[in-house]
């Protein structure tokens, strides 16, 4: 099985599993690019109500790999005077903050152009989570909301990354 050679089907997964002390968990994720999160859609829906009209806006924008399903959940382009990007990434519960900076950190890597812009519900979980993550992402987004709303009302380029409660 680790060289290739043998295929397994689910039932063999289970047993052999069972064998060394496992349970088996799968997971099944859509495929595509459509977005079928109400919740993460109003989230977005209410950071772009907050932005220029003059800027670009798109949604489920693909990382430039071929054959890489992963997509940013939302773009904001600047054309005038210069060309810029800022990439969204939305989350309604952050429930493994772990998780989240890996998935960031994987998504940067390889897509390093442009601002980030991290989308949070605000609710109570999401931000006790961030109050506990703060430390390792202070660095990695340094502009308060504030500075990032004045910047993109206007038609300006982020000054940097940023974690946004909406």
């Amino acid at each position: 099985m680790e060289r290739g050679e043998l295929v397994p089907d689910i039932e063999f997964l289970a047993a052999y599993c069972a064998i060394v002390g496992l349970d088996l968990s799968l997971r099944a994720y859509p495929a595509g690019d459509a977005m079928r999160d109400g919740p993460q859609q109003r989230l977005l829906e209410r950071l772009r109500g907050r932005l220029h009209p003059g800027l670009r806006w798109r949604t489920e924008v693909p990382l430039p790999i071929p054959g890489d399903l992963r997509a940013w959940d939302a773009e904001i382009r600047g054309v005038v005077p210069t060309r810029w990007r800022s990439r969204v990434e939305a989350e309604t519960r952050v429930s493994d903050g772990q998780a989240l900076e890996r998935k960031l950190a994987l998504k940067l890597r390889d897509d390093p152009e442009g601002h980030l812009i991290l989308l949070l519900a605000d609710t109570r979980s999401n931000r006790a989570a961030i109050a506990a993550l703060r430390p390792g992402l202070r660095a990695q987004f340094p502009i308060n909301a504030r500075d990032l709303f004045a910047a993109l009302g206007a038609g300006r380029e982020p000054p940097g990354n940023a974690i946004v409660l909406m």
